[in-house]
């Protein structure tokens, strides 16, 4: 009876846990179309905003949570706040990436760039921690390599976007991993970080909208939606990645670029041409690779668990 109570239960935390990843998968996947709302703004004007307002909703929770004392312990460890530093940086460039392809019509390559990613994260697990990789995962990567090559053969310039996207979150995911500080706490932190230059940003720019008493409420209810918009996701993906294994938490992450290039190609029309497609063709081959690997992987550790017992 006690075990399958037990069972019971494991069943339950992995149906949660699924849901909870795909709300975080599909809230990323349907951002873009928050973002076109504001696209007559600059893209530093609204990361100024997403920086405000995520940062008050995350002191708010950490209130409500009873956490805030985790921000004050990440302040007074020199290690924690120089990690978190350099993560910010990256998170605030990356941000500004997405945030101007999406208002500039380049969520085509926004999207290539969150597909290329998790190739990026296997190559830097091998350059910085000294991974070894798997022959599918390295014929993974040069396929990806392949696909990048190409475009740079076609129109003699590099997917400056996707690389740019790729590289800034492939990055901050190897700093993050290296850092004992659980994800709300980190971003409260790393936004506290980005306050400053908001406010100077907000201050100095000769933008119109930057003064919320000159907006109208729907506006300005638009820009304090940045808050829920960058957190909830984040929020339900904590939630996912305590219940499910990272091989189903890998598989998810594809949903996010897959609905980008659908909003890119089918609603707001982008340029598709046969070079771009053949681009794509290589790095959705590659992660199929990739994908293929993490099944074997996880067959593997499931045998060698039954074996154990």
């Amino acid at each position: 009876m006690r075990n399958q109570a037990l069972k019971n239960q494991s069943s339950d935390s992995a149906t949660a846990g699924l849901l909870a990843g795909l709300g975080a998968y599909l809230l990323w996947g349907f951002a873009p179309l928050y973002f076109k709302l504001l696209e007559h703004l600059s893209a530093p004007e609204i990361l100024a905003h997403r920086s405000i307002w995520s940062l008050l909703l995350a002191m708010a929770l950490l209130t409500v949570l009873g956490k805030l004392h985790g921000v004050r312990a990440v302040l007074r460890s020199r290690k924690a706040l120089l990690a978190l530093l350099i993560s910010t940086a990256l998170i605030s460039t990356n941000w500004l990436i997405f945030i101007w392809s999406v208002t500039n019509n380049h969520l085509l390559d926004a999207s290539l760039g969150y597909y290329i990613n998790p190739l990026i994260s296997v190559l830097l697990g091998v350059l910085v921690l000294g991974e070894k990789l798997r022959p599918l995962q390295w014929l993974a990567v040069m396929l990806a390599a392949v696909g990048i090559g190409y475009e740079l053969w076609q129109f003699g310039r590099l997917p400056l976007v996707a690389l740019g996207v790729a590289i800034t979150f492939g990055f901050y995911g190897l700093v993050r991993k290296q850092t004992p500080v659980d994800s709300l706490t980190g971003l409260t932190v790393e936004t506290l970080f980005m306050l400053p230059l908001a406010l100077g940003f907000l201050f100095w720019t000769n933008s119109p909208t930057s003064n919320l008493l000159n907006n109208s409420w729907q506006l300005n209810g638009l820009l304090l939606l940045a808050g829920p918009v960058t957190l909830t996701p984040l929020l339900l993906f904590n939630i996912a990645a305590r219940r499910l294994n990272l091989s189903t938490l890998g598989f998810l992450q594809y949903l996010g670029p897959t609905m980008m290039f659908f909003f890119a190609v089918l609603l707001y029309q982008e340029p598709f041409d046969q070079a771009k497609l053949v681009t794509f063709i290589f790095v959705w081959t590659a992660l199929a690779f990739y994908s293929a690997d993490a099944l074997v992987q996880r067959r593997k550790r499931r045998q060698i668990r039954k074996g154990h017992f």
